[in-house]
Parts: structure tokens; C-alpha cells; sequence
């Protein structure tokens, strides 16, 4: 999960401010001096980190904090601002000029993730309305044109190409092709090296010289930690980048880029990749990002992802089959399809207040594979089955164990869990609104 090395250190050392009835300066002095260690740890910038442990201590020991009723949050609050502040401050939005078609040019380093970014960008686009072409400017990696055009095929989006033809003249093409074929914006995937040189970068200037993109985004390998850095600081003294989007956030236990880049080069990060499906790309929010990383959760975020990802229609018709005690194991599945369909289950409870802590408690007794497990299971059944388990008798089990790679008593247990969801169900309907009665069974995923 992101950052999550440095969100638990974070979280312990705020933990013993909050215990404190009364903070003084020295114990500011000692969690500031933990802070520093714990963004050196996460490989943040040095001097990042001593550009921000001096402005939060400087805040923090001013008298109206110190002699607060609650200093601890107060620092807190400090610390989520400075951090806010140190990512951009504010979602950096993609600038869309009132030409068309808007450039967008993707630059980068070779085995970061350019060409699925620009897949991934442009799933993005697509979903807002917009319509773009990919140009596949990459015509020394091999296979970088067909990846391109599979990736674009996928997503419904054309990609123009030209061969190997030299990359400024088919980036100058593409602006023809696109106002000739109602394309209102194209990204271009250009050519990436194992390392910054002359030859690289001087075809990238020739590129922005011919096409003058809106966007020039760098994508880079947030797992790289101030490697990351220290490429887009080269490639923003040579192009003069518009963003960053920085790839396997998902992956990347520390963070240091993410918390680097920004007050390193002064050019903010646009996006994050945040998993290998096309949809797994996310807007950047510094303050939501801060939540997260000091363990406040991000509600925002859960609930777009809940928008984008389940059906109103449908949700409303689980709630009147629960209602009405109609509930199946195939509307469960689907249920259940739909929760993975917004991600890992371990970043959903990441963005609840203090649930991310709590899942690491549980985690020894938590496998997300164990949903596979269950998925393979209920697809193992017949329709007449999913609808209604009494009909599931000792031969069909057996059936289901060996259609789903699993033991009966995996399958017994799954039924049981499942009728014992059911009653649980149907107390809470029948309490229609009023308060819980005892003795009520505590409540258990199948899983």
C-alpha cells in the first residue's frame, strides 16, 4: 500500500502528542526531530525534509498552539497543511486550450510505464467526453507501435502511426490527422532511453518546436524513489514540463517521490497510477494524499470510486431484495464483483479513518485471495443453486468442491456464513429504524 511505511511511523509519533494533556517545545523538538527520520526513512528529499520540519516546528511552538486544549491536533493539523502544501497545494488540473486538437506529449525514461500511461490518460479523457488519438512517436523500442495500438484497441480510442518514420514528422502528421477526423485532443507516446542523453532529449525539443503541446507530462517510476527526482528535474530544465504522473504508487511503501517531486522541480504531479488495469489512473489531491498518509483516511476518494464503480439502479434493487429477504448467493457475487471493480480491498479500508490500522491488526486472519476463492466457488453452481441453497444437497457439494478446486467443507462453510448474513439481514429490516436489540450475532463476510 502507498506510503504505508511512513504513514505508520507518522501515526505513532502523533499518537503520543495526542496523549499529552499539555505539549511543550521540547516535546515538539522530539516528534519533529521522529519526523525528520521518518521522511529521511521514506527517501524524501533532504532538503525538502528540512525545509518542512523548520516551518512545522515554527508553527507549532507558537503560544496559541501550545497553549491550546487539544496541541496534539493542533500539529497535527499543522503538519497535514505543510504536507498539503509541500505535494501542490491543490489538484492540478490538465489545461485545455481552445485550440484544437490539444497536444498532450508523454516523455519519460524507458520501463516506467509511458506507453500504458498514455493508454491510461486517455481512458480518462474518454470518460469525460472527450475524444482522443494516440500517436505512437516511438519508433525505436521494439513492439512500442503494436503495444500502442493493442492498448488503443482496448480502450476504443485510434492510433495514429507512420512507421519509423522520424518522430517530429509524425507528431506534426497527427495534428493534421486529428482536426481531419473530429479528434479534439492526441497524446503523444514518444521515445524513452535507459538514461538521459543529448540524442534524446534534442529529439523531444524538436517535437515541442513543431507540435507547441499544451501538456507536457513526464512519466516516471514512483518505486524509484529520488531517482525519480532527479529525472524530472533534468527533463524540466530541458522541455519545461506541465506534470508529472507518477506510476506504481500502489507499489511504493514509502513515497518519497510523491513527497519530493513538486518541491524539487516546481511542477506538479497531474496523476497516479495506482494498479495495471487502464482504469487505475488517478487525479492527484495533495490534501487527500496528506489525509491518507497521516492516517485521517479520505472519504472523497472512496466515494467517487463507489460513483464510478456500482450501478445506482442495480444498488437499489440489492436494497429492496434485502428488504424483502430476496437476496441471493448470485446477487452476492455480484456484489462482491463490484467491490473488487473499485480495488484492492486493503486501499478501500485505507481511505476510512483509522480502518487502515485496523485491517493491519487483522490482516493475519485476512487473505484477499480468499475471495477468488469464494468467487470460483459460487461460479461453480447452477443458476437454480445460486437462487436457491436448501436445493444443495451432500452430491451437489461435492460437485461444487471439485468444479472450484476447493473441499466441501469450504463449501459448507460458505453456505452457513451466507444464511447466517441472511438472518442478520432480516433483523435489521425487521427493526425498521428503531434501536439494536441484544444478543444480535456479530456480523461475518463469508471470507
Amino acid at each position: 500500500m502507498a506510503f504505508e511505511g511512513l504513514s505508520d511511523k507518522l501515526q505513532d509519533i502523533f499518537k503520543k502528542l495526542r496523549s499529552k494533556g499539555k505539549v511543550t517545545e521540547q516535546d515538539v523538538k522530539i516528534a519533529m526531530r521522529e519526523v525528520r527520520l521518518a521522511l529521511l526513512e521514506a527517501d524524501v528529499n533532504f532538503k525538502v525534509v528540512k525545509d518542512f520540519v523548520n516551518r512545522v516546528r515554527e508553527r507549532a511552538v507558537g503560544q496559541e498552539v501550545l497553549q491550546s486544549l487539544t496541541p496534539g491536533q493542533q500539529i497535527i493539523k499543522i503538519v497535514h497543511d505543510e504536507m498539503t502544501e509541500l505535494m501542490g497545494g491543490a489538484e492540478s488540473k490538465l489545461h485545455f486550450s481552445s485550440r484544437t486538437p490539444v497536444v498532450v506529449v508523454a516523455v519519460g525514461l524507458q520501463g516506467a510505464g509511458k506507453t500504458t500511461s498514455v493508454a491510461k490518460l486517455a481512458t480518462t479523457l474518454i470518460k469525460q467526453g472527450r475524444r482522443p488519438l494516440l500517436v505512437a512517436c516511438d519508433i525505436y523500442r521494439p513492439a512500442a507501435i503494436k503495444q500502442l495500438q493493442v492498448l488503443g484497441e482496448q480502450i476504443g480510442a485510434p492510433v495514429f502511426s507512420m512507421g519509423e518514420s522520424n518522430p517530429v514528422d509524425i507528431s506534426k502528421a497527427s495534428v493534421e490527422y486529428a482536426r481531419g477526423n473530429n479528434r479534439d485532443i492526441i497524446i503523444l507516446d514518444t521515445a524513452g532511453r535507459l538514461h538521459i542523453n543529448e540524442e534524446l532529449m534534442g529529439e523531444l525539443k524538436d517535437i515541442k518546436s513543431a507540435v507547441q503541446p499544451e501538456e507536457i507530462l513526464l512519466v516516471v517510476d514512483a518505486m524509484t524513489g529520488q531517482d525519480a527526482v532527479n529525472v524530472a528535474e533534468a527533463f524540466n530544465s530541458d522541455l519545461g514540463l506541465t506534470g508529472i504522473v507518477l506510476t506504481k504508487l500502489d507499489g511504493d511503501t514509502r513515497g518519497g517521490a510523491a513527497l519530493s517531486v513538486k518541491a524539487v522541480t516546481g511542477c506538479p504531479i497531474k496523476f497516479v497510477g495506482t494498479g495495471e488495469k487502464l482504469d487505475a489512473l488517478e487525479t492527484f489531491f495533495p490534501d487527500r494524499m496528506a489525509s491518507r498518509i497521516l492516517g485521517m483516511g479520505d472519504i472523497l476518494s472512496l466515494v467517487e470510486k463507489a460513483q464510478a464503480s456500482i450501478d445506482q439502479e442495480k444498488a437499489k434493487e440489492m436494497e429492496r431484495k434485502i428488504r424483502q429477504q430476496e437476496f441471493t448467493l448470485e446477487d452476492f457475487l455480484e456484489q462482491m464483483q463490484q467491490l473488487r471493480s473499485m480495488g484492492p480491498i486493503e486501499d478501500l479500508l485505507g481511505m476510512i479513518p483509522g480502518m487502515g490500522k485496523q485491517f493491519k491488526k487483522m490482516k493475519g486472519d485476512f487473505d484477499e485471495k480468499e475471495i477468488y476463492k469464494i468467487e470460483a466457488i459460487i461460479k461453480s453452481m447452477t443458476p437454480g443453486e445460486r437462487n436457491d441453497t436448501s436445493i444443495i444437497n451432500g452430491s451437489r457439494k461435492k460437485r461444487i468442491a471439485r468444479g472450484s478446486g476447493t473441499k466441501v467443507q469450504e463449501v459448507n462453510r460458505l453456505l452457513k456464513q451466507f444464511e447466517d448474513s441472511k438472518k442478520l439481514m432480516k433483523q435489521f429490516t425487521d427493526l425498521g429504524g428503531k434501536k439494536g436489540k441484544k444478543g444480535m450475532p456479530p456480523f461475518k463476510f463469508p471470507f
